[in-house]
């Protein structure tokens, strides 16, 4: 940790959607969380108030955009909103999963870039920095006009893998837009990559799966940066034992787990699917597959470098 931070002018608030991740995050620290309160008229509107000064602070505001992604933006884009009101130096948004970040580009006509629109919105409410953990599409960055730092979490899942002494290990991209991601894991575990070469009719069903790489005889771990229905882990795994993998894992950044993913991890051929706590789990769906890595080690670092004014560069290497 950053021994320079100046952490005394530094306040980090919690909001509804991680408040797990946030606790962690200001241990790692070493620091109070901030006290505030989040509450809710009959018809749902949003309350908020923070309950302590945060007059010429450096504030941050730790809240994912998952389930209910809808809502726990509208917490954050309130709770940047009494930030400003309230004098803060500075409002800096830390968002794990940044949500809509699939919607970079208009892929058919009449279509929202949803990203960039939830990127005026934030820096319209306020907002002075966003830090967050692996965008589905990086360009994202370009959409904002303030600070912005992506960390990747490539690093924490190769050296949990590094642990674990597996061999014969090959890297699968599931589709081509993640051979970048494959090629970063297999270079921390020193392994080739191969290519599911998926035939798609539509955006939920997939006629065939072609294998570009020697699968045979080999674990194969497939990584990903989100894992939501699990469809693609699900006729990933099938294909990869298909053609001869000895075992299959999975790993991702982002435990997205909508309906029916927890069922379909259990029924696929993967051993196990390591992913980190950028989105909280529910307990239902907490099931002996699944491996959660804390990432509150890597954002508190930059938390503190970012406080005081150091290179965050490290972080990304």
């Amino acid at each position: 940790m950053s021994v320079n931070a100046n952490k005394e002018n530094m306040k980090v608030f919690s909001l509804n959607s991680n408040e797990p991740l946030a606790k962690e995050i200001v241990e790692h620290i070493g620091i109070d969380m901030g006290k505030s309160s989040i509450k809710r008229f009959s018809d749902g509107e949003v309350q908020m108030n923070i309950e302590e000064s945060i007059r010429g602070c450096d504030v941050y505001l730790v809240q994912s955009t998952s389930q209910p992604g809808n809502q726990h933006l509208m917490e954050l884009l309130i709770m940047i909103d009494a930030m400003k009101r309230a004098s803060a130096k500075s409002i800096n948004c830390v968002i794990p999963y940044f949500g809509y970040s699939r919607q970079d580009r208009k892929a058919r006509s009449r279509e929202p870039i949803t990203a960039k629109l939830i990127a005026n919105i934030l820096e319209k409410a306020g907002a002075s920095r966003v830090i967050t953990v692996d965008l589905h599409s990086p360009q994202v960055q370009g959409f904002f006009n303030i600070p912005f730092d992506q960390l990747i979490a490539i690093p924490l899942i190769s050296k949990y893998f590094i642990e674990k002494s597996l061999e014969d290990v090959v890297i699968v991209a599931p589709e081509n837009t993640g051979v970048i991601r494959a090629r970063q894991l297999g270079n921390f575990l020193n392994a080739p990559i191969a290519l599911l070469d998926r035939n798609r009719i539509k955006e939920e069903a997939i006629r065939g799966t072609d294998i570009i790489g020697e699968v045979e005889g080999k674990t194969a771990i497939i990584i990903d940066d989100m894992v939501d229905t699990a469809r693609t882990i699900k006729s990933a795994s099938s294909a990869l034992m298909a053609k001869g993998a000895k075992e299959v894992y999975a790993c991702c950044t982002h435990p997205v787990l909508s309906e029916p993913a927890v069922s379909w991890i259990e029924e696929s051929d993967v051993k196990e699917l390591v992913t980190t706590n950028t989105i909280k789990i529910p307990e239902e769906k907490q099931i002996d597959k699944l491996t959660t890595l804390s990432i509150a080690p890597l954002l508190a670092e930059m938390m503190l470098k970012v406080q005081s004014n150091e290179s965050v560069s490290p972080l990304f290497e």
